[in-house]
């Protein structure tokens, strides 16, 4: 019987999805040939070892055209090699030479350059990539990855060589086994992918195809066979240091010596050990302080390297925040009007760390990481006898991490998580333990996650608390969508070794997505997402967050990256933090904010950042217009500068300032916020650089009238407070470093840095005085020279 067209579009339909299926669904293979010449790492693969190693060829694009095959004259084809010490990759990656870009920069650091990567799993178990990749500059990145996270704090002992051909470029790669983690067994079976960046058209292969419809590419790995016979080495390095600090400000001169040791340890194949002695951080970067008037702490990012590196699965259910470790003491001090403070310590000092992370062969993840900080104490003076004592306002205090993480099926998990945070004598303790659940269906088409936690508080009033979320929703395809739902009760709180900013509430929010799979006539990548949320409190009912929204995010055919964002609360919503007293609220209107950002391609030599945004409320005269514009320039693949500004105006602001006997007063006032950044880098070569950031902030604000809040959640005009308000604050950062990796693994740095922070109770809108104040009565400045050497005991033993 004849087809009919319908028919004839059907099977034609079925016959593209079967191929389509079939790319993806194959697992390649590729052989590592034994050899026992000696490599030389020079990028020319001229031993005769590499003429006798299979080929692996075929990359498939990952995007933006996923499942596109690459084109003959950009094929790559990649080789592997072992002996008893090390696995051993060659790379011949074809192109015009004139279209490879090859800017320099720092290790880890990707930049605008071509790419190619190797992923290595030694248990072929999809739950752990050890990642590495080089640039066409001859830069290295490494990192450990999981399924949502790569961590690229983590640095490896390995050896790359590029170099450009006529044909393209060729890459060599020695990857010792010390670098590694596989098991003892006779024969090995590793999973493993290979990835190369197209960097002049954005285009990203892999070997074996990763479907960006299915899920992480952790779990679309290739299989490499033929490894036999090798011994896991002992996997021991020690990384001593030492560093002095010279600091000059209005206080006087000092000068400051710092020795110590890190130390990594493979417990056995599975587990590692890592151990900081004498901890040093003075040359992690600065946090970017503002002036918070709002009833939260400001969240800072981690920039300790032993707490970013390696701590994934320390993450699970959200309770650690790291920087609470060697943080701002947690007592309190009270005394006489006969009695002044003279010295307030901020931080405390960490006298050392330790953590202990791996997984077993059948899937169970161990993460246990304890942080041992010191006494401190704060100086107070009799302002009548000038006699001073000292006051303990932190004791010996342990923080303490645990976590059981069960994993299945390669992309599902359980995972049961306990923080404790116990401090010697009466001062508080606490402990917070969670149930947390990650499920995905076999296709990872579908998921189901959410999380059960229980806090205890053991202070002058001990306190039990807990919170709950669910969310289900599809996870692949064209369409997507998202439901979820979170109590959290009055009294939960994890914020002795977390961060947590609002309790006493439940929530329901829906999620709903379109993207394109496959680029357009005018996009490589477009999703357009839409999102309901509404927020109660638990014992009033009262709204206290409640918006749509809608946000477009779109790359162009140019790689131009274009995003609108619309948000609307069409109802009042009740404020229960700002008024600082518990149970009391603050009215705040219904509103409109959107914006617009546009990012142009970094591949251009000049690239320009621009988001203007605007937030309407539904009272009077009360706005926000906010601007953010950052041109960048990359005069050579040696030098790049980045400049930033970025400006507010928040207009008709209302907001908490002071208690006056029962009344609760509030301000009206109109605030300015400037922040100016400058960052630029110099590559010598790809292991020397030379790094600037500055950053000035600057935000000013004056009170227009005070007001009395009411127990209905209004503002009315209060005559009786009459104390200025007014403010000026600046602060200002500076960084100049030299870095250069001397040896693998082994660094020498050297920083300038001065900072200052200047605070009026009034208003001065001319930015040269501000500036001139900062650098002529403020500025304190600091002088460190640091030297890390990193060990390999394999190697060490050696010299012995």
């Amino acid at each position: 019987m004849p087809l009919t067209r319908n028919r004839l579009k059907n099977r034609l339909l079925f016959v593209i999805l079967t191929f389509t299926t079939s790319l993806y669904a194959q697992k390649r293979a590729t052989t590592a040939i034994r050899i026992t010449e000696k490599i030389t790492i020079d990028g020319k693969l001229d031993e005769n070892s590499w003429s006798l190693a299979p080929e692996a060829t075929g990359f498939v694009m990952y995007e933006p055209d996923n499942g596109k095959k690459e084109s003959p004259e950009k094929q790559s084809t990649v080789k592997v090699l072992y002996d008893d010490e090390a696995v051993y990759f060659g790379a011949i990656l074809q192109d015009n030479p004139e279209n490879i870009m090859r800017e320099i920069a720092l290790r880890d650091d990707f930049k605008t350059a071509d790419h190619f990567g190797v992923f290595i799993n030694g248990y072929n178990d999809g739950q752990q990539d050890f990642r590495f990749y080089v640039s066409a500059a001859g830069t290295q990145m490494d990192c450990l990855a999981t399924q949502n996270n790569e961590d690229y704090s983590w640095d490896a002992i390995w050896y790359s060589s590029v170099k450009i051909t006529d044909k393209g470029w060729v890459v060599e790669m020695k990857i010792p086994y010390a670098a590694l983690r596989f098991s003892e067994k006779e024969e090995q079976f590793w999973g493993i992918n290979f990835y190369r960046e197209v960097r002049k058209y954005r285009q990203k292969f892999y070997w074996n195809p990763v479907d960006k419809n299915v899920g992480s590419s952790i779990v679309q790995t290739g299989l490499l066979e033929g490894i036999k016979n090798i011994t896991p080495p002992t996997r021991l390095f020690f990384i001593p240091y030492t560093s002095a600090y010279y600091s000059d400000n209005e206080d006087g001169k000092e000068t400051t010596f710092k020795a110590g040791m890190d130390i990594k340890y493979g417990i056995n194949d599975s587990f590692t050990l890592d151990a900081i002695l004498i901890p040093d951080f003075g040359q992690t970067a600065f946090d970017e302080v503002v002036l918070n008037l709002g009833p939260f702490e400001q969240q800072f990012n981690e920039n300790r390297p032993f707490f970013t590196e390696g701590t994934d699965i320390f993450n699970k259910g959200d309770l650690l925040y790291t920087r609470r470790i060697g943080g701002a003491p947690s007592g309190t001090i009270t005394i006489p009007e006969s009695e002044e403070v003279t010295e307030l310590p901020s931080k405390v000092n960490l006298i050392n760390a330790v953590k202990v992370s791996g997984r077993t062969a059948k899937g169970l993840g161990i993460g246990i990481m304890n942080a041992i900080t010191e006494r401190t104490y704060a100086t107070i003076k009799n302002t009548n006898s000038n006699e001073s004592r000292k006051v303990l306002i932190e004791p010996v205090t342990n923080y303490n991490v645990l976590v059981l993480d069960q994993r299945f099926r390669r992309n599902s998990s359980v995972s049961f998580v306990n923080t404790n945070v116990t401090r010697n004598g009466s001062f508080r303790d606490a402990n917070v333990s969670a149930l947390v659940y990650d499920l995905n269906t076999r296709d990872n088409s579908y998921n189901l996650s959410g999380d059960f936690k229980f806090s205890q508080v053991n202070d002058i009033e001990d306190k039990t608390g807990y919170s709950s979320y669910i969310s289900a929703g599809k996870t692949s395809g064209k369409y997507r969508y998202n439901f979820s739902s979170y109590y959290i009760s009055k009294d939960f709180n994890n914020n002795d070794l977390g961060i947590l900013f609002t309790t006493n509430y439940y929530n329901l929010n829906g999620e709903v997505s379109y993207r394109i799979l496959n680029p357009t006539k005018h996009y490589n990548t477009f999703t357009v997402t839409g999102n309901v949320y509404s927020e109660f409190h638990n014992e009033t009912n009262r709204l206290q967050d409640g918006y749509a929204e809608i946000s477009v995010n779109s790359t162009t055919l140019k790689n131009d990256y274009i995003g609108y964002n619309l948000e609307v609360k069409p109802f009042d919503t009740y404020d229960f933090y700002e008024p600082r007293i518990e149970g009391r609220f603050v009215k705040i209107p219904k509103s409109i904010y959107g914006n617009i950002y546009f990012s142009s391609n970094y591949n251009r030599k000049f690239a320009l950042d621009i988001q203007p945004e605007i937030w309407i409320s539904d009272e009077e005269r009360r706005n926000y217009y906010g601007m953010f514009i950052s041109p960048r320039y990359r005069f050579s693949n040696k030098l790049q500068m980045i400049y930033s500004f970025n400006y507010g105006l928040d207009t008709n602001n209302k907001g908490w300032i002071a208690f006056e006997e029962d009344d609760i007063i509030f301000t009206r006032r109109d605030r300015t916020t400037i922040t100016n950044s400058l960052t630029g880098k110099y590559s010598v070569n790809n292991k020397m650089t030379i790094n600037l950031t500055a950053r000035h902030y600057w935000t000013y604000g004056e009170n227009l009238e005070y007001l009395s809040l009411q127990n209905t959640g209004e503002l009315t005009e209060n005559s009786t407070f009459n104390e200025n308000r007014d403010f000026t604050y600046n602060n200002w950062n500076f960084d100049l470093s030299y870095t250069w990796w001397f040896a693998p693994g082994s660094q020498l740095s050297f920083l300038y840095r001065n900072n200052a922070v200047a605070r009026f109770d009034n208003v001065n809108r001319n930015y040269r005085k501000n500036l001139d104040f900062l650098f002529n009565n403020k500025l304190n400045s600091i002088f460190s020279l640091s030297l890390r050497y990193y060990i390999d005991f394999n190697t060490a033993k050696n010299w012995i």
